[in-house]
């Protein structure tokens, strides 16, 4: 069949239209090979299997022993030194480096912190909702989905809000690097428009690494209590450049896949009123599961890669794979009716925060609770908001964004 994931026209495609070529990648007998772009200044192979269907996605997170995150997982092309320094975090290691890294920070993720911040984010929330309301209707993304998860973030780090407009627009300079309106530069692989490209990545990578590194320090010397604090004090500490990168790691991961979720989730009950009625029904009974339901409908990161380490069935040592989640969560073998909307639905083995394994999510839970409590301030504030149009979609390959939506209440 025609498919050619490795070129841009295929992601500005409509999604209707992507997910029905991923339907016909996963009625093949074996993962389908596709040839890699070369970028210039960076590289590339001769391409990657594209693991499609659900159980070929799962197994390969089961099993990182065979299929590794080294050299990296969040780039096609091997990572040069140059970007890795920035961008380079835990998600493109593995064990044993990886499982110390996640030891160290997993001390933010505890459910004792979380519960704790249970109280922070719904004033987050609720200052956000209420700016939105003095604003007026807008840019739901801009206006809310975005806020709340950047500024969660930033909370915990001990960012002062001052920073905070400088991290998002960093963020989407780096998740939206194929997109014009986050670079000025057309999509392609010319010379001239790639190292401008790479050029705007390394200067938002530097700006966000010096940001941590200056925090570290200051934590070094006047511990506060916060995450910083936790991560570059004790037995066990990050140094400073692996403070850097998983604070990129931490601010991208962590704000782009709530704030995807959220925006989806409006789109998603405006489009749906009889799921949108279901969960007002019993907002507490209901919410657990359409979190889950959003994330594995809108699957807010697309893909990871993986490199075999031996031979495996198909696969030849140092073959690449890409883990389509996106795919994965349509997977008909698996999900009744996958393209249906249904909070309900009940077991929902997603892969939205990642296959099972030692990279799933870290987030996760945190994720959950920012969209519950997002998701309780708008419908109790704003009963009747609801989305208008179509979204504004992120030209991307790896996160499934949502640049803009309007919205009314």
């Amino acid at each position: 069949m025609d498919v050619d994931l490795s070129q841009i026209p295929f992601w500005a495609l409509p999604q209707h239209e992507r997910m029905a070529a991923f339907r016909e990648l996963r009625r093949l007998d074996r993962p389908v090979f596709v040839r890699e772009n070369h970028v210039p200044f960076v590289g590339g192979g001769p391409g990657y299997y594209a693991l499609v269907r659900h159980a070929d996605v799962v197994e390969a997170s089961r099993h990182p022993a065979i299929f590794s995150s080294e050299p990296c997982s969040n780039s096609i092309p091997d990572m040069p030194r140059w970007l890795a320094v920035y961008f380079g975090s835990m998600i493109n290691m593995d064990d044993p480096r990886h499982a110390r890294l996640r030891r160290i920070v997993s001390r933010a993720f505890t459910p004792r912190i979380l519960g704790q911040m249970e109280e922070d984010l719904a004033k987050a929330a609720a200052q956000i909702v209420d700016e939105a309301m003095r604003e007026g209707p807008g840019d739901f993304v801009a206006q809310i989905a975005a806020r709340l998860p950047v500024r969660v973030i930033c909370d915990m780090m001990g960012i002062p809000p001052k920073f905070h407009d400088l991290v998002l627009r960093r963020t989407n300079v780096i998740l939206g690097n194929a997109d014009p309106e986050y670079t000025g530069i057309q999509p392609d692989f010319s010379r001239w428009n790639v190292a401008r490209g790479l050029a705007k990545l390394l200067h938002a990578g530097h700006s966000l690494n010096r940001l941590a590194a200056r925090l570290g320090a200051e934590r070094r010397r006047n511990p506060t209590g916060d995450l910083v604090s936790l991560l570059v004090n004790g037995e066990e500490s990050l140094t400073p450049q692996e403070l850097g990168s998983f604070f990129i790691l931490l601010v991208v991961a962590g704000s782009e896949t709530t704030r995807n979720a959220i925006a989806y989730g409006l789109k998603l009950f405006t489009d749906h009123s009889e799921q949108r009625e279901l969960l007002l029904s019993d907002f507490d009974k209901h919410i657990g599961r359409a979190c889950e339901e959003i994330v594995r409908y809108a699957t807010p990161v697309i893909q990871f890669r993986r490199t075999l380490t031996r031979d495996h069935g198909i696969f030849r040592k140092g073959d690449k794979v890409l883990l389509f989640y996106n795919s994965a969560n349509r997977d008909e073998t698996v999900f009744d009716d996958p393209d249906a909307f249904d909070i309900t639905r009940d077991p929902n083995p997603h892969v939205g925060f990642g296959g099972p394994g030692p990279h799933y999510c870290l987030g996760a839970h945190l994720a959950r609770r920012e969209m519950t409590v997002m998701f309780r301030e708008l419908f109790t504030r704003m009963p009747a908001i609801r989305s208008v149009g179509e979204p504004d979609f992120l030209l991307s390959n790896f996160i499934n964004g949502i640049k803009h939506l309007r919205y009314e209440w």
